[in-house]
């Protein structure tokens, strides 16, 4: 079967490349329910799931929302509780075996520091830099034993968002709406809310659309900027208005109609047409999704956005780190309730200084924690939120970085790259909260158990199976291959499973 063709152009006779290349695509039953459930947006009712395309297995959740840390997070200094290196603070490290540091961070143990407590019936420790992730341990699962492939951000980065050390590959946000099209006619399917600093490493390409279909890569939004949506409106002032804003794009989707007609084998020009008619769709529902004004008070203040200030200081703080996570993390709840699919928000850009990101070569109690206070808080926020209005059920939240940090000193306060074991975490959609899962060794070097550790693709086919697609089917053939988000890995870990 082949997805079906453009209405502009469906009545053509298929050509004898056209069919081949259909033919070649490899969509499957998956994606193909993809694209007809896309093609018939109008008729699904945003959130209530209903028309949802055929799956693989009856679907726990049909929303996701990943929070990507840039810069590589210190699961030491967050979520992995060490009294090893309390006990053995500022003496030599010794591993036990040889260690490749990235830069020179083979220093002495370093304990946190920040100080760990116990949290909820879990009795889950906590960093006091996440103090306010304290009252959501309950229904998070952490994953202690991941590990990665490199210490080189972009490649760690594009191996997190992508499934693949290398560019050239859809960001899982792609192949999610990919497969399961979109639960709204008037918002896109996958948006990504970046750093109001800048991109972290790889920019775009961690939410390219690659192979798939373009309309399927993840649309950026700025929220609290003047221009959140760039080019969704005329700029003000100018010659353009409305009338002919409308009366060009009028006439450029007949042109683009007609040239598409002669090239059912390409997908970009469908995308920017798609893309278009969108834009119109949104110069009408965007705004109404991105204004908090008429949030109420209380709503405003648990997300950390009441104290009215418009400028901070120079030096990072976690007051404006609150506010810029946290929006995010409310524009986020707003998008969800509209029916976005896939939410991907970013903390930390690259590298820079002074850092702006969670890569602490050099101090972490001075990078980690404001944009741990301020990603905490909003992140608290966003899981209670969702919880109160019964979203959190179908809602997967997935916490991620590149990679971790090392248990020894570089220079006097800061952390090396530690791609050998870092911490991810789970939340709702059919996450089984309150738990802790593969733990990683005394010193959270490597995983305690080096033979069964946690990979990325695991991760990915956890997630695509509570939301019913087996992560082996979901295949798209291109140069000759089979490729998916899990290459040729990934299991499902039952464990994580309510």
């Amino acid at each position: 079967m082949r997805p079906p063709l453009h209405p502009a152009i469906a009545s053509e006779p298929l050509s004898r490349r056209g069919l081949l290349s259909q033919v070649g695509q490899g969509f499957g039953s998956l994606a193909l329910a993809g694209w007809l459930h896309q093609s018939s947006a109008a008729s699904v009712t945003p959130g209530t799931g209903a028309s949802m395309p055929s799956l693989n297995y009856p679907a726990r959740a049909k929303r996701v929302i990943q929070l990507f840390m840039g810069g590589a997070a210190s699961h030491l200094d967050l979520w992995d509780y060490k009294p090893a290196l309390e006990k053995n603070h500022g003496k030599p490290s010794d591993f036990g075996e040889h260690v490749e540091a990235f830069q020179n961070g083979l220093g002495p143990w370093m304990k946190s520091p920040f100080r760990f407590r116990p949290y909820g019936q879990s009795g889950k420790y906590l960093s006091d830099a996440v103090a306010p992730l304290g009252a959501c341990v309950d229904d998070i699962a952490f994953v202690h034993n991941m590990v990665g492939k490199t210490g080189v951000h972009s490649q760690a980065t594009y191996l997190q968002a992508t499934g693949f050390q290398q560019p050239g590959f859809p960001g899982m946000g792609a192949w999610i709406t990919y497969a399961l099209g979109s639960l709204n006619e008037n918002l896109p399917a996958f948006v990504v809310l970046p750093d109001h600093r800048g991109y972290a490493s790889n920019g775009p390409k961690n939410w390219h659309a690659a192979f798939l279909p373009a309309h399927s890569q993840g649309t950026i939004i700025r929220p609290g900027t003047s221009n959140p949506i760039a080019d969704l409106f005329p700029p003000p002032g100018g010659f353009i208005n409305r009338a002919s804003d409308r009366a060009g794009l009028a006439l450029l989707g007949k042109l683009n109609r007609q040239h598409a007609s002669q090239r059912t084998d390409d997908s970009r020009l469908d995308a920017r047409i798609r893309t278009y008619e969108l834009a119109a769709q949104m110069q009408l529902s965007a705004p109404d999704a991105l204004d908090l004004s008429n949030e109420p008070k209380h709503i405003l203040r648990m997300y950390g956005l009441e104290h009215g200030q418009t400028s901070f200081s120079k030096e990072i703080n976690p007051r404006e780190e609150t506010d810029y996570f946290g929006r995010k993390c409310l524009v986020a709840r707003r998008l969800l309730e509209r029916g976005v699919r896939f939410v991907q928000i970013w903390s930390g850009n690259d590298n820079g200084f002074p850092r702006r990101n969670w890569d602490s070569h050099e101090d972490i109690r001075r990078d980690h924690g404001p944009l741990a206070m301020g990603m905490a808080h909003g992140t608290a926020a966003l899981i209670k939120d969702l919880k109160q209005r019964g979203l959190l059920e179908d809602t997967i939240l997935l916490w991620t970085t590149e990679f971790g940090r090392m248990p020894s000193t570089q220079g006097t306060k800061g952390r090396d790259h530690n791609p050998f074991v870092f911490t991810n975490w789970l939340c709702g959609g059919g996450i089984r909260g309150g738990i802790s899962y593969g733990p990683s060794d005394e010193w959270g070097y490597k995983p305690l158990d080096r033979q069964q550790p946690t990979q990325v693709y695991d991760i990915h086919a956890t997630i695509l199976r509570l939301l019913g697609i087996d992560h082996r089917r979901l295949t798209v053939r291109h140069n000759g291959i089979d490729r998916r988000l899990t290459d040729v890995h990934g299991q499902v870990i039952p464990e994580l499973l309510a």
